[in-house]
């Protein structure tokens, strides 16, 4: 029971890594209701199953049957490895996951980052676009009014964010609510691009990977992803305006 349970919660954690509980809730809240009596098992059965698709599109292919053979062993204590061997077999597949995550991982790093150069390089014709040193790409829509804001100061935006093909990630307008954060606590790209600005003026970004997220893939953003963003600089406050009163502690 020990090692059935081990390789359980190893699976269990693996799955957790492509994001398979989301899928798990949609898929099934399309699926015919299963007897409840039976439901703990059949949602065990299906999660397990959909593990095994992902090491499938890992290029992973492990063998149904002796999948099959192995959970009747353990239920009739005829098991064919000891718990050594288990335990080493299972270290090795583990190894085995991770380095075929890596490989898909840098794969598609490196066919993100292309395809956003080449959306950068039809971007970068368009009328009014320049380009930074570093690489960003911007367009201003609306310059504003007075100075851009400075490092210390907090910006009051609003935005949408999506990807290159179009896929929208975030935008603050539908949530009804803007984004008042530090520019300092921004990604590179935002802020050297909303120092571009002043307050009231509006800038398009195009923002490339190394001024981005890089390798780390965040949320609904995968590694490598050049990003875009249409952003509206509502206000800026210096930071004098921002510092908290020492005698009200760390009230917000």
């Amino acid at each position: 029971m020990k090692s059935l349970f081990k390789i359980l919660l190893f699976t269990t954690t693996t799955a957790l890594t492509f994001n398979m509980t989301q899928a798990f809730a949609t898929e099934t809240s399309k699926a015919p209701v299963v007897n409840h009596k039976n439901q703990d098992a059949y949602a065990l059965g299906t999660s397990f199953g959909r593990y095994l698709k992902e090491q499938e599109k890992l290029g992973i292919n492990l063998d149904k049957k002796e999948l099959m053979q192995g959970l009747e062993d353990v239920f009739s204590n005829t098991n064919k490895l000891t718990t050594e061997e288990m335990e080493k077999t299972l270290t090795l597949f583990q190894e085995k996951v991770k380095t075929a995550i890596g490989a898909k991982m840098e794969k598609d790093f490196e066919k993100n980052v292309s395809k956003g150069g080449e959306y950068s390089e039809k971007f970068s014709k368009e009328t009014g676009v320049k380009k930074t040193q570093s690489g960003l790409l911007y367009k201003i829509e609306k310059a504003g009014n007075g100075k851009a804001p400075k490092d210390t100061d907090t910006v009051v935006v609003h935005y949408i964010g999506s990807l290159i093909d179009g896929t929208e990630f975030d935008n603050s307008i539908k949530r009804g609510e803007p984004l008042s954060i530090p520019l300092n606590n921004l990604i590179v790209g935002w802020k050297e691009g909303l120092q571009k600005i002043g307050k009231g003026g509006k800038i398009k970004l195009v923002i490339p990977q190394q001024l981005a997220y890089g390798k780390n893939p965040i949320s609904t953003i995968p590694a490598g992803s050049t990003l875009v963003f249409d952003v509206e600089l509502l206000d800026i406050k210096p930071a004098s305006e921002t510092k908290v009163d020492p005698s009200e502690g760390t009230k917000q």
